[in-house]
């Protein structure tokens, strides 16, 4: 039988714990996302992936917020973040410490996602506006374009979906 496992039951992390674990060598690049819902859902995301940062560009909010947190549910005491007031500062910085920029977009060229090889070099994923998604200027600096199948009549996922497929995906 399947019994439902209690809180204790799922040995987790402190936040102490948390901040001294080796993380996962993904930093998510949130490229002016204007829902703070989502912003909670990415460092929600993010601490569940043991992600080593997020950075929190242009429009998009930063914590501490009220909206951040209702779904955040403390993740933003354990996951790094930084802010920067275009993605292109976010990109200098990346770029100068060797990490591989893979935007997730649909677009000419871009890779399926099942069939994108990760890099050995440390990754930064960016994640676009809800509405106009990656800004083609940010696509044209990133590495690659990583597209995600998709088999329906819509052709998006919410972003902090995409997030949750994309960070599965690279890490299973």
């Amino acid at each position: 039988m399947n019994e439902k496992l209690s809180m204790n039951d799922l040995g987790r992390l402190s936040s102490e714990e948390f901040k001294a674990i080796k993380k996962n060598k993904i930093i998510l690049v949130l490229d002016n996302i204007r829902s703070l819902n989502n912003v909670g859902s990415a460092f929600r995301t993010a601490d569940a992936f043991l992600i080593e940062a997020i950075y929190l560009c242009g429009v998009t909010g930063t914590p501490p917020k009220p909206e951040i947190e209702k779904t955040a549910l403390g993740a933003t005491a354990t996951v790094v973040w930084k802010y920067f007031k275009t993605t292109k500062e976010a990109f200098e910085e990346l770029k100068a410490l060797n990490y591989y920029i893979a935007s997730i977009e649909q677009a000419k060229n871009s890779v399926m996602l099942n069939r994108f090889q990760k890099p050995e070099q440390p990754i930064a994923l960016v994640f676009g506006n809800e509405v106009y998604g990656v800004e083609q200027e940010i696509i044209d600096q990133s590495d690659a374009c990583i597209e995600i199948p998709q088999f329906g009549t819509k052709h998006s996922f919410n972003v902090s979906v995409s997030m949750g497929i994309v960070l599965w995906e690279l890490l299973r």
